[in-house]
């Protein structure tokens, strides 16, 4: 009977010296194959498998991140209130993405929001105690203090998109401007002519190429942008109906909308129906995300996709090689931005 087999349940593990004395080889040798090191022949590296199987050794996880100044653990931040985390599925599909990457790994993911001074406050004590390997923050404002505090404390870090044109730290984004190009002018096509936007937060970078999208699509085909028809929102379903009551009523002739979130564009469905507005008899709607949202609404949702499950998946992996890549900044590579595309999918609501 094997050992493993052998011992009760609560027996002692065995240790990796214990380990060598059976394969009959160093203690620095065993480290050396369960870490993968090449410098070890293959009749050593046999032994040494053998004596892990037969003794039901368990490499010290934990032990070995210490050694080697890893916590084997990076940090999903959020920036944002926990209800916008539960109640928009960009967020969900993120973190499915984040999980997807890090499963054959052996990575935890802590997921932690920072939505108000106090969490930032306590977020900062906790980053500058290195805690995590790594952080990948997602829903980033321009003033927003948390990159800079990542810079400057040297932790590796990812960014759901850009905070300006000139971002200085890695990020994974979707092509705001060409999602938004193609969401005009797909409503343009269909003889829409006084085309409205309700935005997103303007201090997202994202939600700014999508207002530069929309102006510069309507350039392209003759139409210049009336700032009348431009509404500010902020992503939330209640946001897009009070954004939409207020477009009726300084612009009642408004025949499309386009909405930079399929939740605002629930919120703006709402608002028209309350006004009697038949969508899309009456005005076109278009969303942003592609979400569960847009293909259960009534009539379904026309929607911009921005594979965010995708994004999930490449920032972890920028991340993962940020987190190998350790050099001194002078002799780091320049930080990757990524953009991936965007589809849009025709629906019912336009």
């Amino acid at each position: 009977m094997a050992v493993n087999e052998g011992r009760s349940r609560g027996a002692r593990r065995p240790t990796l010296e214990e380990v060598a004395v059976h394969a009959g080889v160093g203690r620095g040798t065993v480290s050396r194959v369960i870490n993968g090191s090449p410098r070890v022949s293959d009749a050593t590296r046999a032994a040494v498998e053998a004596a892990v199987a037969e003794l039901g050794y368990v490499p010290n996880t934990a032990a070995r991140a210490l050694a080697a100044n890893r916590t084997d653990a990076i940090a999903l931040v959020v920036p944002e209130p926990e209800t916008r985390f539960f109640a928009e599925p960009y967020f969900s599909d993120m973190l499915r993405g984040v999980g997807a990457e890090i499963t054959d790994t052996e990575m935890q993911l802590l997921l932690i929001f920072a939505g108000n001074d106090r969490e930032r406050e306590r977020l900062a004590q906790y980053l500058a105690a290195h805690r995590v390997d790594g952080v990948l923050l997602v829903s980033v404002h321009a003033d927003d203090p948390l990159p800079d505090l990542l810079a400057e404390l040297e932790i590796p870090a990812v960014i759901s998109g850009p905070r300006s044109a000139a971002e200085t730290l890695a990020s994974v984004d979707s092509d705001n401007y060409g999602g938004a190009r193609s969401a005009v002018e797909h409503l343009l096509s269909r003889g829409r002519r006084r085309i409205a936007h309700i935005t997103g937060h303007l201090d997202v970078y994202g939600a700014q190429r999508r207002v530069d999208g929309y102006r510069d699509a309507l350039g392209d085909a003759g139409h210049g942008a009336d700032g009348a028809l431009i509404e500010a929102g902020d992503f939330t379903e209640e946001g897009g109906r009070r954004a939409m009551a207020r477009l009726l009523e300084s612009r009642p002739d408004v025949d499309a909308v386009f909405a930079a979130s399929d939740v605002t564009a629930a919120g703006a469905r709402q608002a028209l129906r309350e006004a009697g507005r038949r969508i899309p008899d009456d005005v076109a709607l278009v969303g942003y995300d592609d979400s569960a949202i847009a293909r259960h609404m009534e009539p379904p949702l026309t929607s911009v996709r921005q594979p965010i499950e995708e994004m999930g998946r490449a920032m972890t992996d920028l991340l993962l090689t940020e987190i190998a890549d350790r050099r001194p900044a002078t002799r780091r590579a320049p930080r990757r931005q990524m953009v991936l595309a965007t589809e849009l999918v025709e629906r019912r609501s336009s």
